[in-house]
């Protein structure tokens, strides 16, 4: 459909005003034209009144609803989740509290056993070092009374049945002897 056109007369220096605004927001001045006579149209508002009360009342009264909104949510939310938060977080402290002195508590202990049991240990090496000397010795000293049997044997069937008495009982001396100084 085809519109007629029609013509507005206006200074240069309200062209120029008009082109800029025009330019700003990236639209052509016949665009800007009938968005400015759609937006006054609507709202109702006079573009003299710079200061258009219609526009303050508005802010004003959005902005009353917002501070009753926050007031309210703070009165039944905020207070009491703070409130809740706060004691929470003296429970939380308490409790870690707690926990770390029963820790620390159970760590001492579990380090005093084990001192205790290294020094258990400790014991029982050195029990265990001395067992195996003495079962070392009794076995050096079982085979050194073995040496002296085997010779002491050896040397009675050396000397037979026609060996004297004195022989035979300086052999048995000579066993003896070294036996004791096992």
């Amino acid at each position: 459909m085809q519109e007629t056109l029609k013509t507005v007369k206006y200074s240069i220096r309200d062209d120029i005003k008009f082109g800029k605004i025009a330019v700003k927001l990236g639209r052509s001045k016949r665009q800007v034209l009938s968005q400015m006579i759609d937006y006054f149209y609507r709202s109702k508002k006079d573009p003299t009144d710079l200061n258009d009360e219609l526009l303050k009342n508005t802010i004003l009264k959005g902005q009353k609803e917002y501070i009753g909104f926050v007031r309210t949510q703070e009165a039944d939310l905020l207070i009491p989740i703070k409130r809740d938060a706060t004691s929470m977080v003296e429970l939380l402290k308490r409790m870690a509290y707690s926990f770390d002195n029963q820790v620390m508590k159970y760590n001492e202990q579990v380090l005093s056993n084990q001192s205790d049991q290294r020094k258990g240990l400790s014991s029982v090496f050195e029990t265990l070092g001395y067992i195996e000397k003495k079962i070392e010795a009794k076995a050096l000293l079982k085979q050194k009374a073995m040496n002296i049997l085997n010779r002491y044997i050896k040397e009675r069937e050396n000397l037979r049945l026609m060996s004297s008495a004195r022989e035979k009982e300086e052999l048995a001396n000579t066993a003896r002897k070294e036996l004791e100084l096992l």
